[in-house]
């Protein structure tokens, strides 16, 4: 007879937004999931498929806004959608990677490897000349003499 092995429940968003709270975090809603503050770091954390917490975004807290680590090529900032621009110094870099370790051990949201390495940045704005990407550029003998 063959025994089928029970999955693990998942805690749901809610359980795990009470963990975030009883562990000395600010927890509120915000726009796209639950924004979570502290120590000058925040996260917005949201709800994947099976219902748990995701992290969505995190960043320094600049304000009401999420200063997003973006690599420039020859430096890495924060960025805020706002357009605050604020440049990230080593002890920014080290307290922000300490702070999503411990908001994902906190809420139990699966950590991948190379995350767990040090502090990742998804957005990169260089090597990029303006407007390159948006249409084919006009040839130099296609353009108007006027």
């Amino acid at each position: 007879m063959f025994f089928k092995r029970e999955q693990p429940q998942a805690a749901k968003l809610a359980a795990q937004l009470d963990t975030l709270r009883s562990a000395g975090y600010e927890v509120r809603d915000g726009s796209g999931g639950s924004l979570v503050r502290r120590g000058g770091f925040a996260a917005l954390i949201g709800e994947d498929s099976n219902g748990a917490a995701a992290l969505v975004e995190s960043g320094l807290a600049l304000g009401e806004e999420i200063g997003l680590l973006t690599d420039l090529g020859y430096q890495k900032i924060f960025l805020t959608r706002g357009g605050k621009k604020v440049p990230a110094l080593a002890e920014h870099l080290k307290g922000l990677h300490e702070f999503v370790e411990n908001v994902c051990e906190s809420a139990g949201v699966t950590r991948h490897y190379n995350e767990g390495l040090g502090t990742t940045n998804e957005k990169h704005i260089y090597d990029r000349v303006e407007g390159r990407d948006h249409a084919p550029k006009a040839k130099a003998w296609e353009r108007n003499a006027g």
